[in-house]
């Protein structure tokens, strides 16, 4: 390679670089203000679920009782909280897993507030009250998913940085989970594959 097609490609690459650095720091899907926060989390597996990492998987086809394959980020009260994670579904043997929660916390109302789940053949779905989101989710593909949480006032989320579903939010406690779960009517078998999960809160 020539000199000056060196200094080129050098060139190229420390602009590929700035480009995706800016891109890490400007990942938000909603303007201003926003800090970078590392909440803790637990593993939890249970019935059939399994957890390698960012990799969760349901083994069986049961359905019925506790099939999941988790995580449970720590609880937040309070404040604007916004997630974000790219999932791919590879491997769909079932229907109508749940993806990723917003729980509530709150002594006396806890229980799943926000559930994004998946049917089989790719549609994206809030599961209470069965509001369509996308038909992104077929077995293969990347999807970005963001929820952004104003406690006490509203819950919004977005599918491949697009608005698609919003609900008013109670006041209280609530925490992120994500992975794969059987929902009440869904059972496995199903592998989902998260990464480049990231927290912000203002």
């Amino acid at each position: 390679m020539s000199t000056k097609y060196r200094v080129i490609a050098g060139i190229s690459a420390a602009c590929g670089l700035l480009l995706a650095a800016s891109g890490a720091a400007h990942a938000e899907v909603e303007p201003g203000g926003w800090s970078s926060e590392s909440p803790g989390f637990k593993v939890q597996e249970r019935g059939c679920g399994q957890v390698d990492n960012l990799t969760f998987t349901l083994t069986c086809s049961t359905a019925s009782g506790d099939q999941r394959a988790e995580r449970r980020y720590d609880t937040y009260t309070g404040g604007t909280h916004q997630f974000e994670g790219y999932f791919r579904v590879t491997s769909m043997g079932g229907t109508r897993i749940s993806l990723k929660q917003t729980f509530n916390d709150t002594d006396g109302d806890a229980g799943p507030y926000f559930m994004l789940a998946v049917e089989r053949g790719g549609r994206l779905y809030a599961v209470h009250g069965g509001d369509t989101l996308s038909n992104a989710g077929t077995v293969g593909a990347t999807v970005r998913v963001n929820t952004v949480h104003e406690v006490g006032e509203e819950h919004r989320t977005y599918i491949n940085g697009s608005l698609k579903h919003t609900v008013d939010s109670p006041g209280g406690s609530f925490y992120d989970k994500f992975g794969a779960y059987r929902t009440s009517s869904g059972n496995g078998p199903a592998t989902v594959v998260w990464s480049n999960v990231k927290f912000w809160r203002k």
